[in-house]
């Protein structure tokens, strides 16, 4: 029998003596804690941080028979123990100055009755100051400190301009402890989704030593290929059997779901855990992580940004751009990529320029459906039910009922200032043809005379799309014939279709339309 998928458990000791299938991640912990000893590693949530931080809380307590099948269990000899103080700010999200200082000291509490220690101050930094040095001075022994999502407490407050300071100068106020504490510890490990600056955060703690982006440590989280061919080789046949498809069928199909995340350049594929474990348990496609959280504060901060649905399919910039301070950035691209919306897709070595897309499917689809309330209408039933339908005719290569059931469902969509623009509809076609089943959708294609509003593949045609405002679908068709769009698409290998749309303003839907099959 297969072990059972450890989904949902971040405990290592639970995973090994529960005989759960274990990734093994102990080189990476091997090679950090001979690093340095101060180690800040960011990662969208549910990739396995949690999981990571009892690990090393496991291997610093000296827990030798947990890691006799792993690497760490290959090289340690001395299996020193450690005190360990461990902090979870997971749940420390929604709470205002005064539930966040009750929240801080509680888990300082536990810490303290850990080791038979009380203490009554009022000042959670204080608390933990005295905590540090009595661990030390009880044990004979440095402290090993691991902060888990170190940021939790300000990511729901990160679009608030009032809150989030009042919240980063308590977090600060809690952290500055652990410069003058060094000689007492012995290695601090903090996690994170987001960055905020040292400035704001650890202003005092300058020998933080920031993993995240190091090539070496790319796989610390997550699941490679690799892993996945190599230590579940046999749950991917199970997948195929149930799924009633082939071994590689199964294998490009989940990597198009899940993997195509990277944090750093150059990078394997990484699968998200979280979706591949749940999918290999259920036998589906589900998307899994969108289902595990509404991204609220991401919304929140496209708005501010005035971000539109298109921007997020493809953007270029440094890594001063993206893995930047959360709390001082001048775009949403830091807020996407530290989140998981965007990943590194490629790096431009000459001119130290890296492009982001979104990694796979689940989160195309996962993140064009919250941003349909946003940006098309809060009615998303609505929103899906065209976009399934429009699915069946392209399936059918009925192009002619696909628009015409955009031009419906175009006149249902509400009022808005934007409908006299032609980017309006560009932005609400983009959104339902991401939602239509498994097909690619793209905008502003580059071509060596001009550009393509929109392109659509499906498996069976590729569609070339120009869109026009009040004018006519002849003089779309005829933009496309005169730029010769069609000629950077030849070798796709798939029949070409021309479609000349033109929106009427009046009406705010699709006024006409005009095909042209080759």
């Amino acid at each position: 029998m297969l072990k059972r998928m450890p989904v949902g458990i971040q405990t290592y000791e639970k995973i090994i003596s529960g005989d759960y299938l274990y990734i093994d991640k102990t080189e990476y912990i091997w090679n950090m804690i001979h690093l340095s000893n101060y180690i800040f590693l960011s990662r969208p949530r549910r990739f396995g941080k949690s999981l990571l931080c009892s690990t090393l809380q496991a291997y610093f307590e000296g827990r030798k028979e947990l890691f006799k099948d792993t690497f760490i269990g290959s090289v340690e000899k001395d299996w020193v123990e450690y005190p360990v103080l461990r902090f979870s700010m997971a749940s420390g999200k929604h709470l205002e100055k005064e539930q966040l200082e009750r929240y801080l000291l509680n888990i300082l509490d536990e810490n303290e009755r850990r080791f038979g220690l009380s203490a009554d101050h009022p000042d959670p930094n204080v608390r933990l100051k005295n905590l540090i040095s009595n661990v030390y001075a009880k044990t004979g022994k440095k402290v090993v400190i691991i902060i888990d999502e170190y940021d939790a407490p300000l990511l729901d407050v990160v679009h608030e301009e009032t809150m989030l300071p009042v919240l980063r100068n308590l977090m600060r106020n809690f952290y500055s402890p652990l410069k003058d504490a060094d000689p007492y510890l012995q290695f601090v490990f903090l996690t994170g989704i987001t960055k905020f600056s040292q400035l704001s955060i650890f202003s005092e703690l300058n020998n933080l030593k920031n993993i995240s982006m190091r090539p070496d440590y790319a796989a610390v989280c997550g699941i490679t290929v690799e892993e996945m061919l190599a230590q579940m080789s046999d749950y991917i046949d199970e997948f195929a059997e149930r799924r009633q498809i082939t071994r590689d069928d199964a294998i490009m199909q989940l990597k198009h779901q899940y993997d195509g995340y990277r944090f750093t350049w150059p990078s394997p594929g990484i699968f998200n855990p979280y979706s591949l474990l749940n999918a290999f348990q259920d036998y589906q496609f589900t998307n899994y992580w969108f289902a595990s959280g509404t991204p609220t504060y991401l919304i929140e901060m496209l708005r501010k940004f005035d971000t539109l649905p298109t921007d997020i399919s493809s953007m270029e910039g440094g890594a001063d751009d993206f893995d930047a301070p959360t709390e001082s950035m001048t775009t949403i691209m830091p807020l996407l990529y530290q989140s998981g919306y965007v990943t590194i897709k490629d790096y431009d070595e000459t001119f130290r320029s890296y492009t982001l897309g979104i990694p796979n499917n689940e989160v195309r689809i996962g993140l064009t459906k919250a941003l349909v309330p946003a940006y098309v209408m809060p009615n998303t039933l609505i929103v899906n039910n065209t976009a399934r339908n429009i699915a069946r005719c392209l399936a059918k290569d009925d192009i002619d009922g696909a628009l015409a059931l955009l031009q419906t469902f175009l006149g249902t969509v509400p009022y808005c200032n934007d409908t006299n623009t032609e980017g309006h509809y560009q932005q609400v076609l983009y959104i339902i043809f991401t939602l239509v089943a498994d097909y690619f959708v793209d905008v502003e294609i580059h071509t060596p005379t001009g550009r393509v509003d929109m392109v659509l593949q499906t498996k069976t045609t590729l569609f070339l799309f120009e869109l026009k405002l009040n004018k006519s679908a002849g003089a779309a068709m005829k933009q496309i014939d005169l730029k010769d769009y069609k000629s950077k698409f030849v070798l796709c290998g798939l029949p070409i279709v021309k479609v000349g749309i033109n929106f009427d303003s009046e009406k705010r839907t699709i006024g006409e339309w005009r095909i042209n099959r080759e």
